[in-house]
């Protein structure tokens, strides 16, 4: 039987809340008479903002207090940025649905300059992302790299305020909070590779609730679901860890998946790269078979395994 109320439980920074009013429009369009409503939480990732993520426990600590939430019968979903998830879920969890991509960029952010190649010898450049980090100093080993936490009103305003030359955001989040005018220039594939799963929006709940389930499975986007099962088969192949800066890129065409991965490693700027391609059936198939392509560069070692 499936419920006639769904309770969203969010985090309470404006791009979650954008992203979970997006699923709740979504949901109520393919539900005529569902309602739907939200639960805005703060989690240990909004509270904890003088440590970088991967010094206190990684993204999953953006999901701990959501799942909590519906294990306790407070709310039948939660809504994520999927780059967010953990490459493996907590046990009794579920993604029945993610959402067609959006922009998987990441953005290059300055009020002086107008892209990487022209910040000057020195300049300051925020993020907290390792994978950031590390294909930055590929580039540009001369730059400042500075840690920058909190959502992004506050790390546009920490930019604002002369903090730093650059910072270094997702496109996808800028273009959802109507702040596209702030992109200078997109870091894109397959020079520059992104977070797995990034741009796209993940629905989580609760594996025993099959009548939750069904209403969400009506959301889900195969291709891009398809796509990202890659990215995180090799996430989860290499570890799984927001300790290390990994990226991947996966597009699906006429032929099948196409799967580019990056390990490295933010101290020194070293990049390994590994692609590969398989039928489009394959996702799982083909993660782990980049993860190994890899590992057998010497990404164990980046990686600490």
């Amino acid at each position: 039987m499936n419920p006639s109320i769904l309770r969203i439980a969010t985090r309470k920074s404006a791009l979650a809340l954008w992203q979970a009013e997006h699923v709740a429009a979504l949901l109520r369009a393919a539900h005529p008479g569902l309602a739907v409503t939200l639960v805005p939480m703060s989690t240990r990732g909004d509270e904890i903002l003088d440590q970088p993520l991967a010094t206190i426990g990684g993204k999953g600590l953006f999901l701990k207090e959501l799942e909590v939430a519906m294990l306790e019968g407070r709310a039948e979903l939660a809504v994520h940025s999927l780059k967010d998830v953990p490459a493996e879920l907590e046990p009794g969890f579920a993604l029945p649905a993610i959402l067609p991509r959006a922009d998987a960029a990441d953005a290059f952010v300055s009020n002086a300059y107008t892209d990487l190649a022209a910040l000057p010898h020195g300049a300051r450049v925020g993020t907290s992302s390792l994978r950031r980090q590390a294909q930055l100093r590929a580039l540009r080993p001369d730059l400042r790299l500075l840690d920058l936490r909190g959502n992004v009103g506050t790390r546009l305003g920490k930019l604002d305020a002369g903090h730093y030359d650059a910072i270094v955001l997702a496109c996808a989040g800028l273009e959802r909070l109507a702040l596209a005018s702030r992109i200078r220039a997109r870091l894109a594939a397959p020079d520059w590779l992104p977070a797995p799963g990034q741009a796209a929006i993940a629905i989580e709940a609760r594996a025993d609730q099959p009548g939750v389930l069904a209403l969400l499975a009506a959301l889900d986007d195969a291709d891009t679901r398809l796509s990202v099962s890659a990215e995180r088969a090799m996430n989860r192949a290499l570890g799984g860890s927001c300790t290390v800066p990994v990226g991947a890129w996966c597009v699906l065409g006429e032929h099948g998946l196409h799967l580019r991965g990056m390990v490295g490693d933010a101290a020194s700027g070293r990049l390994l790269h590994a692609e590969g391609s398989s039928a489009g059936d394959q996702p799982d198939v083909l993660g782990r078979q980049v993860a190994a392509a890899l590992l057998a560069q010497g990404a164990g070692e980046l990686l600490g395994l």
